[in-house]
């Protein structure tokens, strides 16, 4: 499993020619608009300074902008037309490596293989903010669909 993350997250980093945390900003915020520096720390699980760092590389290419937050020392996190568009590449590249890494599986192992996943990864958080930090490169659109996200139950209430 090392190796399959390995090589998502180089293709990742390849996408954007940004690695570590940037990626995951993207699709963080590209799930909730308008975040803050310190809630996207406790998500990507780095120092609040590396996070401070990492924004102002994407800020400075052009993927996010800062806008008024809810009070005058927060700023709210956007993903530009730009950001949008390196998400785009982001989740395609993790896609591309996953359907590489699942080829030699038949349809039926996949069929198999995917409740078996989604049990597993369920059991990778018990509440929202470990959701979310398990969820930080997660493509909500196919995590989504029917049966639901497996992860589902750290955002009840």
């Amino acid at each position: 499993m090392l190796a399959a993350t390995d090589r998502a997250q180089a293709a990742i980093a390849d996408a954007l020619e940004l690695g570590g945390a940037a990626p995951a900003v993207l699709v963080h915020l590209a799930a909730y608009p308008g975040e803050s520096v310190e809630a996207l720390h406790k998500v990507l699980g780095i120092s609040q300074p590396g996070t401070v760092q990492v924004v102002q590389r994407l800020v400075d290419r052009g993927l996010l902008e800062r806008r008024p937050g809810r009070d005058r020392r927060t700023h709210a996190l956007h993903l530009t037309t730009a950001g949008h568009a390196a998400l785009g590449e982001v989740l395609e590249r993790r896609a591309q490596v996953l359907e590489a890494l699942l080829a030699p599986l038949s349809a039926a192992e996949r069929k198999q293989l995917t409740p078996l996943l989604e049990k597993v990864v369920s059991g990778l958080a018990d509440d929202r903010p470990q959701g979310l930090t398990v969820c930080r490169l997660c493509d909500r659109d196919a995590c989504c669909r029917e049966p639901g996200c497996p992860l589902g139950h750290t955002t009840v209430r």
